[in-house]
């Protein structure tokens, strides 16, 4: 990859009360960074810093001259994923091209600090990319999806993850569920009755997942439109405009937590749709802490009656009841 020399800083603090950075002028909408618009851009970022763009060859096929209905931003977080990386984008790439004459999609990989090979493989493929100079978190590749998304005024964001666990073939029927209206979030479940079990889950993630999503029915249930069935699956579509209402600053694997609780304080709509459910690899790693289960269960709770508490004002009092989490009532 030809890199410029030439650097332009651009802000995607939208989703944290943390930073308050510069915002660029306005760019072309096919180009992120103001360069013109025959160039794509990738981005690198060390985390805690704003992100910078460098500019590169564009490698794209040439998008259709008629205006397609829909502005889509698929975004996939990627840690240490040598070994799916390759596979998964030439088939999201694959979706993207079968989907063109209907939506404008781009692809976004967000690179939390791979130390593999990972890099060097995200080079080779025409999508942009946000890397952070350290593991920052799957909550905080998440909020720079959404911040990159909300920035560039796309429709709607697709998450999923880059291990061969979200199949790419399913990402039309999560636009043909966003074009039925009536909701802001799809939000893909492994568990409803009509998904395909393709793995069995881990016994232990399984009841924390059963656990958690309990405790979200219960306490929001009522303000997100459904029940979920599945409180922790990344593969979802967000409508980016109802996503600008969130202030969301978990870094880490409980980023659902926050996530359902603002989404329920701000009446998001939510509807499920089955995916299959597949593990290829049951012993991956949370970190060395929250691979206890006990553990996990704890830290999910604790940020979760947090949240309750900060969005004290906009849930009705039975959200709240038995929350444990010492933090102060916000004001």
């Amino acid at each position: 990859m030809q890199i410029s020399n030439h650097v332009i800083p651009v802000s995607l603090g939208l989703f944290s009360d943390s930073s308050r950075l510069t915002t660029p002028r306005k760019a072309p909408r096919d180009s992120p960074c103001g360069f013109a618009s025959k160039e794509r851009f990738s981005s690198t970022r060390q985390f805690g810093a704003p992100p910078i763009c460098f500019r590169s060859r564009d490698l794209k096929p040439a998008k259709p001259t008629s205006k397609p209905a829909m502005r889509v931003l698929i975004a996939i977080p990627v840690f240490n994923e040598a070994k799916y990386a390759d596979g998964v984008l030439r088939r999201v790439l694959a979706v993207r091209d079968e989907l063109a004459g209907r939506y404008e999609v781009d692809v976004l990989a967000i690179d939390d600090g791979s130390t593999d090979a990972t890099p060097s493989i995200l080079a080779q493929h025409p999508i942009d990319v946000i890397r952070h100079g350290v593991n920052a978190g799957y909550g905080a590749s998440l909020r720079d999806a959404f911040g990159w998304a909300s920035g560039r005024n796309y429709d709607w964001l697709i998450t999923m993850d880059c291990d061969e666990q979200h199949e790419p073939a399913a990402i039309p029927r999560f636009l043909d569920e966003a074009l039925r209206g009536g909701a802001d979030i799809i939000s893909g479940s492994r568990y409803m009755p009509q998904s395909i079990a393709a793995d069995a889950p881990p016994p232990q993630r399984r009841a924390v997942n059963i656990t958690i999503t309990k405790e979200v029915n219960d306490r929001l249930g009522g303000r997100l439109g459904t029940l979920l069935t599945d409180g922790f699956c990344g593969f979802k579509a967000y409508r980016v405009s109802s996503l600008k209402r969130l202030r969301l600053t978990e870094n880490g694997y409980a980023f659902p937590m926050q996530f359902w609780v603002q989404a329920a304080a701000f009446a998001l709509t939510v509807r499920e749709m089955p995916v299959k459910l597949i593990y290829n690899d049951p012993n991956r790693s949370f970190g060395v802490t929250l691979d206890d289960p006990t553990v996990r269960l704890a830290h999910y709770r604790d940020v979760l009656h947090k949240e309750l508490r900060k969005q004290a004002r906009r849930l009705p009092a039975s959200a709240l009841i038995g929350v444990t989490s010492s933090l102060v009532r916000a004001g």
